[in-house]
Formats: C-alpha cells, sequence, structure tokens
C-alpha cells in the first residue's frame, strides 16, 4: 500500500514538473528570447504583434478608433444606466464602470480619436504631431502587443516560473532594490522587448497579492525599462548609431544607479507595504527553510503552483481577459492622456519653461550648447521621441548623445508609458509620476554627462 502512495507521489511529482517546465519555457522563449527579425534584435512576443499589425494593415487604425470610441459611450451608458448584466458580473463592470476621472479621460479619448480619425475640430488636437502621433503611430502597435502578451502572459505567471525565479534571485533583488526576486522577470520582459508587457506583468502580479502597493510602483516605474531595439531608433535620429555600444552602456549604468537611489525617495519611499486588499505582506515571505537550497525551495513552490493550474481551457480564459482588460480599458486612456501631453509639448511652451532651471545645471556638467538642450530636458515627459527630434537640429555630438540617452533613462512619457501607468491597477498619480521623472532625470543626467565626457 505504501509503495503504491510513493509511486503515486511520484507520478504526480513528474506530472507537475512538466506542467511547470514545458509552459514556463515556451514563456521564457517568447517573453525573454532575443532574436534577430528583419535586421532588428526583438523577441517573438514582438513578431508576432508585427505579423497581426502586417495582416490587418490600414484596417488596424479603423478598429482601434472603433474600440475607443465605443468604450467612452458604453462607460457613459453604464455610468447613467448602470445596466444589471454589467454591474453584476465583477469584471465587466471593472471594464466598463470606471471611476468619475478615469470616465473623464476615456472620454477626452473617444472625442480625440473621432476628432483625429476624421480630421475634424481644431487642427491642434488631430495634427501629426499631436492626435495622429497617438493613434497612427503608437497605438496600433499597442493593440498589436497587448492581444498576444495579454493571451500569452500566463505562460510566465501562472506554472511557476516566477515562483522559481524569485526565490533563486531574491538575494539580489531584496537587498540591492528592496524588492522580490521574481521583479527580475518584469525587467528582463521590458528590456530585451516592450515597456509595456513588463506594466501589464507588474500590474497583474500587484492585482494578485504577489507585489505590495511600494513594490508595485516601484517595479512600474523603474524597471519597465525601454526596449534594445527602440533605444537604436532613438540613437538614429540623433545620427549616432556607430555609438550604440556606450551609448546603451550609459544608459544600464545610468538605469542601475536610478533603480538604486529613487526607490528610497519620496514619493515611492511613501508608499505602503499593504497588498492591494490593504492585508500586510508576511515578514519571512522570502525566506528558505532549513534543509533547502535556494533552487530546490524554489523548485518546490514552482511544483507547488504548477500543481494548482485548473484545465487549460480556464488559462485560456485568464488571457483573454488580460487581453481584453489592456485593449478596451487602456487604450482610450493612451489616446486622452497621450493628446493632451502632446497638445501641451506642441503648443504651449509649458516644457520649454520648465526646462529653463536646467541650464546651469548643464553648464555645471559642462554640456555644450546648454540653453538648446534644456528645452528637450522636460518635454521628454509629454512622449519619449520629441528631445530626439530637437536635438536633431543641435550641430555639438556631446550635447545630441546626452539628449539620446536622457529621453531614454527617464523613462516615464504620457504618450505610453505614464498613460499604460495611470491606466494600469498599479497605485500611481499623474502628479507622482512627474516628481519620479524630474528625479530621474536630476539623477541619470550626471550619470550619462560623465560617459559622454568619457567618449567625447
Amino acid at each position: 500500500m505504501q509503495d503504491n502512495t510513493q509511486s503515486l507521489e511520484k507520478t504526480r511529482t513528474k506530472t507537475h514538473f512538466w506542467t511547470f517546465l514545458i509552459p514556463s519555457l515556451l514563456g521564457v522563449f517568447l517573453f525573454m528570447c532575443p532574436i534577430r527579425y528583419q535586421g532588428d534584435i526583438t523577441i517573438p512576443v514582438a513578431v508576432l504583434a508585427k505579423s497581426i499589425q502586417a495582416l490587418l494593415g490600414d484596417h488596424l487604425v479603423t478598429l482601434v478608433t472603433v474600440i475607443i470610441a465605443f468604450m467612452s459611450v458604453a462607460s457613459l451608458l453604464t455610468r447613467i444606466l448602470k445596466p444589471r448584466f454589467i454591474v453584476e458580473r465583477p469584471f465587466l463592470n471593472s471594464l466598463f464602470n470606471p471611476s468619475l476621472l478615469w470616465l473623464t479621460v476615456r472620454l477626452i479619448g473617444g472625442i480625440a480619436v473621432i476628432a483625429t480619425f476624421f480630421q475634424v475640430g481644431p487642427e491642434w488636437v488631430w495634427e501629426e504631431n499631436t492626435g495622429g502621433l497617438v493613434l497612427e503611430g503608437l497605438l496600433p502597435t499597442l493593440f498589436s502587443v497587448f492581444i498576444f502578451a495579454g493571451l500569452l502572459l500566463p505562460l510566465l505567471l501562472n506554472f511557476g516560473l516566477l515562483e522559481l525565479f524569485g526565490t533563486l534571485l531574491s538575494k539580489i533583488m531584496r537587498p540591492l532594490f528592496n524588492l522580490p526576486g521574481r521583479s527580475a522577470i518584469d525587467c528582463i520582459a521590458s528590456w530585451l522587448g516592450d515597456g509595456s508587457v513588463g506594466i501589464l506583468l507588474t500590474s497583474k502580479q500587484y492585482q494578485e497579492k504577489f507585489y505590495t502597493q511600494r513594490e508595485a510602483a516601484v517595479v512600474g516605474t523603474t524597471f519597465s525599462a525601454v526596449s534594445i531595439t527602440f533605444s537604436l531608433v532613438v540613437l538614429a535620429q540623433v545620427e549616432l548609431e556607430h555609438l550604440f555600444l556606450p551609448f546603451y552602456g550609459a544608459i544600464c549604468l545610468a538605469g542601475l544607479v536610478a533603480a538604486v537611489i529613487i526607490p528610497r525617495l519620496p514619493p515611492l519611499s511613501l508608499k505602503k507595504d499593504h497588498f492591494v486588499d490593504g492585508s500586510k505582506p508576511q515578514s519571512d515571505a522570502d525566506a528558505i527553510p532549513q534543509g533547502h537550497s535556494s533552487f530546490s525551495w524554489g523548485m518546490n513552490l514552482a511544483l507547488q503552483k504548477a500543481s494548482n493550474v485548473g484545465s487549460f481551457t480556464s488559462i485560456f480564459k485568464e488571457g483573454l481577459k488580460n487581453a481584453a482588460d489592456m485593449v478596451f480599458g487602456v487604450l482610450p486612456v493612451i489616446m486622452g492622456m497621450g493628446t493632451i501631453a502632446l497638445v501641451i509639448a506642441e503648443h504651449t511652451s509649458v516644457f520649454a519653461f520648465l526646462g529653463q532651471p536646467f541650464v546651469p545645471f548643464l553648464e555645471l556638467l559642462g554640456i555644450p550648447e546648454a540653453v538648446q538642450a534644456s528645452q528637450t530636458m522636460v518635454v521628454g515627459f509629454a512622449d519619449m521621441f520629441i528631445p530626439a527630434i530637437l536635438a536633431a537640429s543641435i550641430d555639438n555630438e556631446m550635447t545630441r548623445f546626452v539628449i539620446a540617452a536622457m529621453s531614454v533613462t527617464q523613462l516615464i512619457y504620457m504618450s505610453e508609458v505614464g498613460a499604460l501607468l495611470l491606466g494600469s491597477k498599479i497605485p500611481v498619480n499623474i502628479f507622482e509620476l512627474f516628481v519620479i521623472f524630474l528625479l530621474r532625470t536630476l539623477i541619470t543626467l550626471p550619470v550619462i554627462a560623465g560617459v559622454a565626457h568619457l567618449i567625447f
């Protein structure tokens, strides 16, 4: 009888091991394995996203417009009429019944997308550098990424991979960044692929009580890095492609310095170490029991997670909900917030005025053409590509290098990452994002300037 029990236990363990290993390896390949595609280094999920973009072509902009306009109207009607078939279903209620603030943002997004698609109303709303940039340049890409990232995210989340990596990497992430080891996965997925993937991953883990409020805010604003591919695009804009290695080295060094310092400063340091439901984490959550190594305990936790996997139908349904949440919930926010930020950047002197205090700082760091450079310091909050566009007219190569690297390390820009963070469940507001943006600018600028002085 005992032999039968042991045999059954071994069979179960073996089954759980394969349940852990195969989906996790597939998830690692799709989200974290760098591959060469059409001359660029990217990840398979991004290739899948590009394939759906190519398949839908010009229809994708129309589809995105319909989705955003529909969500604006549907959210307003849900707010007014409160239909039972939506209100009584938690998922539909969370999707169609946002708070008054987010309803307002969705309505702005709806108005902006209609104005931009049909090119009606004030030109400053729909021109190519404001609403046109968001609708035609950004949202089709994000739509495609959201579809595949949402559907495939359970491969990373549900089969034990984060439990294993979380245990293995806690000895690095906890003392250095005061974060759980599993946050390293968010960082790798962002770094190799896309910051939006990292934010989606972080938001999902926060909702499932794997991150506290502070941890989710830190990971979302610090580790949702710009991909290697987009960094190369920024560098090409300032015509310094031959300096890619020192450029990306400067970005990584500055990003590491910011990741160590900024979470220890307000507003991130003031965030509560409470889960989404207000409960507190156990103080020994990262502790490894006696008789276990980091790997053996990590595998133990991974197999436990794998043993709780239901049917693959339920996993697929969860993936569909992830994708729907991002496509229907976040795209209208990005359209609204992104258009507002770009209109301010293009048609007011707000960002140029805010950049003035950086002139003496840039002069102190020995950056040539400091006055022109100062105008790019804060405008990156609207969109990370604007500083590189402005920098293209600057003659000095060192200054262009510094501006391009700064635009990447500032990380938070309202046309994508900022709007994504605000549209997600991660507990940050727009004022906190602007403060974090300024802190990142002040802390990473001396690091980048130091590297620039070594090169030029």
